[in-house]
């Protein structure tokens, strides 16, 4: 059998994993069914123009930095990164903005000026409560393996249990803001930040309160788009020998003696590994999507358990003289509704909030002319069960909010991306773009490890642990390159020499591998 390490999918875990594999010695080879790297770290041509098509918002830039320094390199030698200066710009119907800021005494500032000092003193006790909650979990947690709740307690000890408390996991986000705020606008707000990880904020645990103090500590903006990350990585890969095989599609993972022996891909060539890393959904391994000896490795999600999809509107448009920032919100005027009708009644909201990426703005002058946009409104992960009518009704709504937001969009040219695109780009997903829902206390629990129960199969991406988001998925990268190097050295196995690197292209897959 051999020595070498396959990785199915070249999302950001997958990625990370073979840089780091390669560079340990270890044979690595990267197949991914997509003719690009990145997974959802994609671009679409819309009218000539590149425009990202995945995640938007880069953060954690401290995890990347160690990252690529565990690699010998300076990540400001692979990617040129602006600190942004705006958050985001945030808008209601009624006419009200609040620009929130990198400056954490300019958004205190703000905030008292957009609902008042009670107000401004209750977002300094929010954002202690955030870091308070994000220094508890940051390495007993996020950074390492996947744990019971009976294991994390044991990892905060005796004297640690008044800071695991502290974590509020069994409250809901929506319950743990009104503690803070008595505005409705800054609740919705915060609140929003469960929707990072495909949630609702009426069924997310308190904890979820993380993500603001994560985005305080800085958002950057990518030149040429958050795409470049992965293929930076890629390069990184690459030369440490690692090997990309892009347009090819993994049909199967192959056993012998009890573990995996390698995969087999759509043309029938077997790749023979004594290690594969699934960088997929979990939900696809357990569907048999790569063979019956594989599907009882890791559990799947049930569709009720599902999180967020979207109906993605990639575009080119006017906007003349709008005041956006890169990252911008439009809030609906009923929060309760448009979560309950996309995860109670399981159809697209009536009156969306919208999520806009103004891709030309946030650094440098104002451009003139048509620009780039993104527009997310989130969605029930029902796969093709959404009609055309249904879709476009959901344009229309989103048109509307903007336009009672005071955005007038006049689209040139548009691609439009549906729950059901995902799940064809992502199969057995029903288009969810984050996993598991992270509702109630022991969702975070649910998320599978880096080890499954077949041996030599390990777990990457943000469908695993230690969960959704860019940054999130690069450590299950981590996790899974520090499993199987353990796991070598446990059974006293040298690592093989890494053979020349390289990438080999083919026609693209018609649905990806990872």
């Amino acid at each position: 059998m051999s020595g070498g390490i396959v990785i199915i999918g070249a999302g950001i875990g997958g990625l990370v994993a073979a840089a780091e594999l390669a560079a340990a010695g270890c044979a690595v080879t990267v197949v991914e069914a997509l003719p690009h790297v990145g997974g959802k770290l994609r671009t679409v041509d819309v009218a000539g123009a590149a425009v990202d098509a995945g995640p938007t918002v880069f953060t954690a830039r401290w995890l990347f930095d160690d990252i690529f320094a565990s690699l010998g390199e300076r990540l400001d030698d692979h990617l040129t990164l602006v600190a942004s200066d705006c958050l985001a710009t945030h808008a209601w119907g009624d006419g009200s903005r609040l620009d929130l800021w990198a400056d954490p005494a300019r958004s205190r500032d703000a905030v008292g000026s957009f609902a008042g000092a009670a107000e401004a003193r209750g977002w300094d006790d929010f954002q202690a409560e955030a870091k308070r909650i994000w220094d508890a979990l940051e390495t007993r947690y996020m950074m390492a393996p996947v744990t019971t709740p009976w294991g994390l307690t044991a990892r905060f000890g005796l004297s640690g249990l008044p800071q695991m408390l502290a974590i509020n996991p069994f409250q809901t986000l929506w319950a743990a803001l009104h503690k803070h705020f008595r505005d409705p606008r800054l609740i919705q707000l915060y609140g929003r930040y469960a929707t990072y990880c495909g949630a609702s904020p009426f069924q997310a645990t308190a904890t979820l309160m993380l993500i603001a103090h994560l985005e305080a500590r800085g958002v950057w903006l990518v030149d040429g788009g958050m795409h470049k990350v992965a293929e930076a990585l890629a390069r990184l890969a690459v030369a440490r020998g690692a090997t990309l095989r892009l347009g090819e599609r993994v049909t199967g993972i192959a056993t012998a003696r009890g573990r995996v022996s390698g995969v087999v891909l759509a043309s029938g060539e077997m790749l023979p590994a004594r290690d594969v890393i699934a960088n997929c959904d979990v939900s696809a391994i357990a569907d048999g999507r790569f063979g019956a000896a594989a599907s009882s490795a890791a559990p799947g999600v049930r569709a009720k358990d599902r999180s967020l999809s979207a109906v993605v509107t990639l575009m080119v448009a006017d906007v003349g003289d709008a005041a956006l920032d890169r990252h911008n919100v439009f809030f609906s005027d009923d929060y309760a509704a448009e979560f309950r009708q996309i995860f109670g009644e399981r159809r697209l909201p009536a009156a969306p909030s919208v999520y806009v990426c103004a891709q030309d703005r946030g650094a440098g002058a104002r451009p003139t002319g048509p620009e780039r946009f993104q527009l997310i409104v989130n969605a029930p992960a029902i796969g093709d069960a959404l009609t055309p009518e249904e879709i476009e009704a959901c344009q229309l709504a989103t048109l509307r909010t903007l336009s009672r937001c005071g955005l007038d969009l006049r689209p040139q040219a548009q691609v439009v991306t549906t729950p059901a695109t995902f799940e064809t780009l992502f199969p057995s997903t029903g288009g969810a773009l984050y996993g598991r829902a992270s509702h109630g206390w022991a969702a975070s629990f649910r998320r599978p490890g880096s080890r499954t129960k077949l041996p030599g199969l390990w777990l990457a991406g943000g469908s695993a642990h230690p969960g959704a988001g860019v940054p999130m998925a690069a450590l299950s990268g981590r996790l899974a390159s520090a499993a199987i190097l353990a796991d070598r050295r446990s059974m006293r196995s040298s690592h093989p020499m890494a053979t020349a690197g390289g990438i080999s292209t083919r026609s693209a897959a018609t649905a990806a591998s990872g």
